[in-house]
Order: C-alpha cells, then sequence, then structure tokens
C-alpha cells in the first residue's frame, strides 16, 4: 500500500510528531514546508507561492498558526494553492488563534497579563493577536499576525475559497479554532469525526 502524503505546511522545527494523533501512524509520509531555510524545510516556498508542489500529489494538508500570518488579501490566494496541490478526496486541517475568545479577555482589560503558558514562556492576549512579542524581538518577523479568524468567519473563508465541506470547532480555554476542510464533498458526520480525531 502506498502511503498517504502529509503536507505540513508553516512547519517551523516542528515534524510529524509536532501534528495531531491523526497523523502519528507510519500511514502518513510527512513533507515538511516552511519559508524559514533555517528551519531545513523539505520544501522552502510560501503559502501564497507553492509551486514546488505538484498539483494534486497531497492527501492532507496541515497548517498550525501560519494563516494569521498572512495579510488578509493573501489569505484566498494560500486556500487557492492549498486546493491545488489537494488530490480529490484530500482534507485541509488548520488551526488558528480564535479572536472571540481573546477578545474576551482584552475586554477585562487583561491585554498583557498571561492567557496561558506556552513552551516559549508565557503567552498575552496582545502575542495572540499581534504576533509572538519574544520572538520577533529576537528577530524572527515571520511571527508577526497580521489577519485574524472567528469561528464563523474561518468557516467562511474556507468555504468560499471552494472547500466543499467544511466543519469548525472553537476551544476558547486553549483560544484557539480548528478546522477540517475537504476539497470534495463528504458527509458531514464523517468530517465531524476526522475534526474530533485531530483533538484527541
Amino acid at each position: 500500500m502506498n502511503s498517504l502524503k502529509l503536507l505540513h505546511v508553516g512547519c517551523g522545527p516542528q515534524n510529524k510528531a509536532g501534528t495531531t494523533p491523526y497523523f502519528q501512524s507510519d500511514d502518513w509520509q510527512e513533507v515538511r514546508f516552511d519559508i524559514d531555510a533555517r528551519v531545513n524545510p523539505d520544501i522552502q516556498g510560501t503559502l501564497t507561492d507553492m509551486s514546488a508542489v505538484a498539483t494534486g500529489s497531497i492527501d492532507a494538508v496541515y497548517s498550525s498558526h501560519n494563516i494569521e500570518h498572512l495579510y488578509p488579501h493573501e489569505v484566498a490566494v494560500a486556500l487557492s494553492e492549498i486546493l491545488r496541490v489537494l488530490k480529490d478526496d484530500g482534507i485541509f486541517v488548520v488551526t488558528c488563534p480564535d479572536l472571540m475568545s481573546v477578545c474576551k479577555l482584552v475586554a477585562e482589560d487583561k491585554l498583557l497579563e498571561p492567557a496561558y503558558i506556552s513552551p516559549a514562556g508565557p503567552i498575552s492576549p496582545l502575542d495572540i493577536l499581534y504576533g509572538h512579542r519574544a520572538a520577533m524581538e529576537k528577530g524572527n518577523l515571520y511571527m508577526a499576525h497580521r489577519c485574524g479568524f472567528t469561528q464563523k468567519v474561518l468557516m467562511n473563508v474556507l468555504a468560499g475559497a471552494g472547500f466543499k465541506t467544511v466543519v469548525v470547532a472553537s476551544r476558547a480555554a486553549a483560544f484557539d479554532l480548528w478546522a477540517v476542510a475537504s476539497k470534495n464533498a463528504r458527509p458531514t458526520p464523517e468530517m465531524e469525526n476526522l475534526l474530533r480525531a485531530q483533538l484527541k
């Protein structure tokens, strides 16, 4: 049996072990894709120009906290590229900050207070909204955030880009959104199961 191909976009220093339990099996062959040559990706490129990836060659695209680094007008371009590289039965798994849950803290005047502690240290609402300040202070300006999403907006932007079935969940306690979108139509219960599999 041929292995399934996982395109891990914006991988940074992470590999497949840093994705979700769903992709951990040996069935998945990971291809690491990133803008930053310093993380030694298999393919260097941007979300808006994935021309080094063949059309219809990928079974799943995984994107963790990348889409918010695009300018708003670039989001549709990136999603078009992701659709292009996916096989007809391919899926796109994406997670990004949930601005609705973050803004609740802002409304409580907690802009600079830690929302949670990450491996990189305390993360405040300001970091979630605009990018990790500590990383940018060290010169990694790729970490800047240029757009944002709520559950409804993420659902609509994925559907508007041409994904046929989209399911989205908000994890307010983690201040993030998760979505699974399919290139061709799939039954919604099947997609909901795929989404749950990402969150285990």
